[in-house]
């Protein structure tokens, strides 16, 4: 069993590089997988591995950058390990958005799981999700407004459409991308922007199915693809072509070759990329055969 934690907190740092060069090591040693990302306005991440190891991380982080507790954190469990690899990434940004967060207040604007259905039933409310729209496709909350932004960069032209004067409550999987959208809103003057407190992925934890406003599944960024209520997996796979995720109805389609293409990227890829992903879906199938390990098979196969 495997422990993931997800977890950010906008901070000033510094010494990247050097903390990057001994975490590193922390990761392998500590058999912890999964992606870290150091900013000078932050860190933002999400570990998998046994629970007493990413214990070990989380504390090193902590005494590394001097944080006392992270501003979000979302803790789930998988049969299989999520993750191919540890890695840490230095970036000009904590999260992408083209803008750098200058001052680090905490706005009173997140709003917790239980009362989050009260606010996004309101009728002046405007309800946002600040995913991509691949993700938005896999699931989203009832009402909510895709904004087809497929970059989060471009994240600020799509709020240059909205009211000072709008009341915006806005959700993203763990509330990163909605904490850094609130601090840009609230720096232009909006006043009432909300958050739902540690995303979609903390809602979905604590929410029951029968009372939920949550409809379809929650798309993550790991080998786990899709998650439900109670954070258990879902029923999407992931598409070997685009790299996009695969409804089961879009698997019964004859565009979805196993390891190939799905009805997403079928008629895109090019005769030569078709035939390079069956020769690596070849190989993967021959080494399960022989009970041996591929670098692109999925530890539950």
């Amino acid at each position: 069993m495997f422990h993931v934690f997800g977890f950010y907190k906008f901070k000033r740092l510094t010494d990247l590089k050097k903390i990057k060069k001994s975490f590193d090591k922390k990761l392998i040693k500590n058999h912890v997988r999964g992606t870290i990302i150091f900013s000078r306005e932050g860190i933002n991440g999400t570990i998998s591995g046994k629970k007493i190891n990413l214990e070990k991380i989380t504390n090193y982080l902590k005494k590394a950058f001097k944080i006392k507790k992270f501003d979000s954190e979302n803790n789930s469990i998988s049969k299989f390990q999520p993750f191919h690899k540890g890695k840490i990434k230095i970036k000009k940004e904590v999260v992408p958005m083209g803008i750098h967060v200058k001052q680090f207040q905490k706005y009173n604007n997140s709003i917790e799981p239980e009362m989050w259905n009260s606010l996004i039933t309101q009728k002046d409310i405007r309800l946002i999700d600040a995913r991509k729209s691949f993700e938005f496709n896999v699931g989203t909350f009832s009402g909510a407004e895709n904004s087809r932004v497929d970059n989060f960069r471009d994240f600020p032209k799509y709020l240059k459409k909205f009211n000072k004067k709008d009341k915006i409550a806005m959700f993203c999987t763990g509330g990163i991308r909605c904490e850094k959208a609130s601090i840009y809103l609230k720096s232009k003057g909006f006043k009432n922007v909300f958050q739902l407190k540690g995303g979609i992925l903390n809602y979905l934890k604590k929410i029951n199915k029968k009372e939920s406003l949550w409809i379809g599944e929650c798309y993550v960024f790991d080998n786990r693809v899709s998650l439900i209520h109670k954070l258990k997996i879902g029923t999407y796979s992931m598409c070997s072509g685009c790299r996009k995720p695969v409804s089961v109805i879009e698997k019964k389609s004859k565009k979805y070759i196993e390891g190939i293409s799905c009805p997403k990227c079928h008629d895109y890829l090019t005769p030569s990329q078709k035939k390079r992903f069956a020769m690596r879906q070849n190989q993967i199938l021959n080494a399960k055969k022989m009970g041996k390990k591929y670098i692109f098979v999925k530890e539950f196969y």
